[in-house]
């Protein structure tokens, strides 16, 4: 498997933009699931989505389709015992990614996340990007439902896409062999040519490709001569592409970008504002997304090159975070991808001049810019230092049986300080 070492020709790409068009087509895809679907997500909350989710899953396994779906430990900490039942019941292995014990009421495995949202059906369709399985994804949740895109592939990059879910479940827990013996067992896929688009299936972890995603980003930065096009829920990138952005500016490239002017956590406007100088003065136009939070992390430059995945341009996703991208090298898809982000400038978005900015003391700007340019520079060699433990994955029965043995503990010490009565019972 290459992980993002050559192209791959004969695919058909096709962007879906927020839940509308997302999850009809996935479910659809499961629910068509003749051998095998494999689910990997951040997260999947037990509301309308997750529930459709689920009732796909069911089917398709009940079918007699394997069915493994991944989820994270920290970004899907709250599924119901039935629900998790209601899968395992009728032969879906679920399995969480590195579940953390609670302290205090407060989740303390916060960093290297499976932040990947990845899904493969029958070893012949995939579907990769932004995209989690929550109502907060559909525009009827409300002024906070979130902008978000992600692709639907089909040819021969999803046998690449394929491989590497599965042996992400053997390298966590199930061991080389499972892997061995689950490619036997797969039926012959078909690797037709689908469409004419080259692709790369790219992905960031914590042992063999830890800057693969940034590399892509930075090689195609570099190279372009006329536009780039970037739109980032959590942009806060290492020195070195804030530097390409910055050359391509100068250079005479039309370099833009849209982060979240209405973000679901105001740290993340606050953060990458901290950069707007810096990148404004170079060239860089900057476009603050209004209309709701933006989760997305797409690019285009030129006429060709496009990505769309899961990895944000900031500390976690460069440099914890266990990501997924694809990388499309396709005019077709570039101008549809180019169509979406020039409608979200046009209608959506506010511009930034330094104007904006001049109320802000500038001695106080040259200080930050100190700080922020060293933080920026070192932060990537900072946080590998962190502890790289391979965690593994745990059977979703496994984690919910300790975490009922772990209330009943706690529910007998409470008793017993209680004078024999239950927590409910005192009250």
């Amino acid at each position: 498997m290459s992980n993002g070492n050559h192209w791959v020709g004969g695919n058909r790409i096709e962007l879906l933009e927020n839940g509308e068009e997302f999850f009809p087509r996935v479910f659809e895809a499961i629910r068509q699931a003749q051998r095998e679907v494999i689910v990997e997500t951040f997260i999947l909350f037990e509301d309308k989505v997750g529930l459709g989710l689920h009732a796909a899953l069911r089917e398709a396994a009940q079918r007699g389709a394997k069915v493994d779906l991944m989820i994270d430990g920290f970004g899907s900490p709250d599924l119901s015992r039935e629900f998790i039942e209601g899968l395992t019941s009728v032969g879906v292995k679920v399995r969480v990614f590195d579940p953390g014990q609670r302290f205090m009421g407060q989740r303390l495995n916060v960093f290297r996340r499976m932040h990947r949202k990845i899904v493969v059906v029958d070893g012949e369709r995939a579907f990769v990007g932004g995209i989690n399985y929550s109502a907060d994804h559909l525009l009827d949740f409300g002024p906070k439902a979130k902008q978000d895109y992600a692709v639907e592939l089909a040819g021969p990059i999803v046998a690449e896409i394929h491989q590497f879910v599965l042996r992400a479940i053997a390298v966590g827990g199930k061991g080389a062999g499972w892997f061995r013996r689950r490619l036997k067992q797969a039926p012959p896929v078909r690797q037709t040519t689908a469409g004419e688009a080259d692709a790369i299936f790219v992905t960031r972890d914590n042992r063999r490709h830890t800057n693969d995603i940034e590399r892509h980003y930075r090689a195609a930065i570099r190279s372009a001569r006329e536009r780039i096009v970037i739109a980032n829920a959590y942009f806060f990138p290492g020195y070195r592409l804030i530097k390409e952005l910055r050359r391509a500016a100068r250079r005479g490239v039309d370099v833009r970008l849209i982060l979240q002017g209405e973000p679901d956590m105001p740290i993340v406007k606050t953060a990458a504002s901290m950069l707007y100088h810096h990148l404004l003065h170079a060239g860089v136009r900057i476009y603050e997304y209004c209309d709701r939070p933006l989760h997305g992390k797409v690019a285009l430059m030129d006429d060709r090159w496009s990505t769309v995945g899961s990895s944000n341009l900031d500390p976690l996703s460069l440099s914890l975070n266990l990501e997924a991208n694809v990388v499309v090298r396709d005019k077709a898809f570039n101008e549809v991808l180019w169509g979406r982000m020039e409608h979200l400038m046009q209608h959506s978005c506010k511009k930034i001049d330094t104007a904006d900015l001049a109320s802000e003391w500038s001695g106080w700007r040259l200080v930050r810019s100190f700080f922020i340019f060293h933080f920026l520079r070192w932060y990537p060699a900072w946080l590998d230092r962190l502890p790289r433990h391979v965690p593994r994955l745990t059977p979703a029965e496994a984690t919910d049986l300790a975490e009922r043995q772990r209330n009943e503990k706690n529910n007998t010490a409470n008793a017993t300080h209680t004078g024999g009565a239950t927590p409910t019972e005192a009250a």
